[in-house]
């Protein structure tokens, strides 16, 4: 691939609770924490041996990495700088529940190099923290980005969660205020999602979610109030000032390679992509990876590509491909520019935030 750089993903499985909207891998039972943690170790031992490349982004993600406390946080953090090349520039995110900041030592992690914490905050507004079944309240959010700013951890990003049933756009105005206000850098703002599987999706019909059309609006809204407060647009649910965008998740989007450890986790190595699979009790017992079917590089480079601000560039997609963007993408692209969906140029093409609310339809459309 282009960069010769790796990003380390390493997923935390565990939450005190399930939220009723979430459908990503995890489990409730704390009791498998410290088996856990060692099978972690293990496997970075084993691919510290296997894949000799320097690590420029390292990620904790869940579930919810705070759960397990900062001494194992660190014990995994110090495994992968004994078993890797972690320079000294390296973005080092942990995700971190608002509940879980009163017993984490932030100074501790930030000497260790732990430099940017994703803050699951969703929501300023109570009643709507307790339909999403949040385990925390706006003042812990308040109080977490002060403790973490006391570590001088200033790489700050805070989650939003767009489309809550009895959601108004005065709530999402105080919660971009409040961000402007903290000089929060990065703000990612997702669209609320039933998914199958989950509590949301077999109680739909008693909870009050919003129809496509106002989703939309609510999308738009909080686009616009995030760039008056001088964040740019860089990808369909991210938002960030100038020099703060998240540089492990631009691995993703750029096709650069990765390397996921942790049950549901997934890596892309020497153009191939391969995952453990949704088993805590297997990852511990038996952790190996199983190759992904049917990868289609260029399709996912194009689906990914089209999802950032930059959309697809023909100089970029020559470097992974050795040829030009096909020509048939421009034509099926511009048909969506009179919409103003799509952007098109001599030599790329992009989406524009309306495009970003179609981006299946549109991307499926060019491809």
């Amino acid at each position: 691939m282009v960069n010769n750089t790796l990003g380390v993903y390493i997923h935390v499985p565990f939450c005190k609770s399930k939220c009723p909207y979430c459908d990503f891998y995890s489990v409730t039972d704390i009791s498998l924490i410290d088996s856990y943690v060692n099978s972690i170790c293990s496997q970075i031992n084993y691919w510290g041996k296997k894949i000799k490349k320097d690590v420029d982004t390292i990620y904790f993600g869940g579930g919810t990495p705070s759960v397990i406390g900062t001494e194992k946080i660190l014990k995994i953090l110090s495994f992968i700088k004994n078993n890797f090349n972690v320079k000294k520039t390296a973005e080092i995110t942990l995700e971190v529940n608002p509940g879980d900041c009163f017993f984490l030592d932030f100074e501790k992690l930030k000497a260790e190099g732990v430099n940017r914490i994703s803050l699951g905050a969703q929501s300023l507004n109570d009643s709507q923290l307790k339909i999403l079944g949040r385990r925390h309240g706006a003042k812990d959010i308040i109080k977490s980005v002060d403790i973490i700013k006391s570590a001088k951890i200033e790489n700050i990003s805070l989650d939003l969660i767009l489309g809550v049933p009895e959601q108004t756009y005065e709530d999402i105005k105080t919660f971009a205020d409040f961000c402007k206000d903290m000089s929060i850098p990065h703000v990612s703002a997702y669209i609320l999602k039933v998914e199958k599987g989950t509590p949301y999706y077999f109680n739909k019909e008693k909870l009050n979610f919003y129809g496509d059309d106002k989703l939309a609006d609510i999308y738009l809204y909080a686009c616009k109030l995030l760039n008056e407060s001088g964040y740019s647009h860089y990808e369909i649910s991210n938002f960030a000032k100038s020099g703060f965008e998240s540089k492990h998740n631009l691995k993703y989007w750029k096709l650069n390679e990765y390397l996921g450890i942790g049950p549901a986790a997934h890596s892309l190595i020497g153009g191939k992509r391969f995952y453990y699979e949704k088993d805590l009790k297997k990852f511990i017992n038996d952790p190996k990876v199983k190759e992904e079917e049917n990868f289609e590089a260029e399709k996912e480079f194009v689906m990914l590509a089209l999802r950032t601000k930059w959309g697809i560039k023909n100089g970029e997609y020559k470097a992974f491909f050795g040829k030009d963007i096909p020509k048939k993408y421009f034509k099926k692209a511009k048909k969506f520019e009179s919409f103003g969906l799509v952007t098109t140029a001599e030599d790329e093409i992009k989406l524009t935030e309306k495009g970003f609310l179609l981006s299946n339809y549109i991307i499926s459309e060019i491809m």
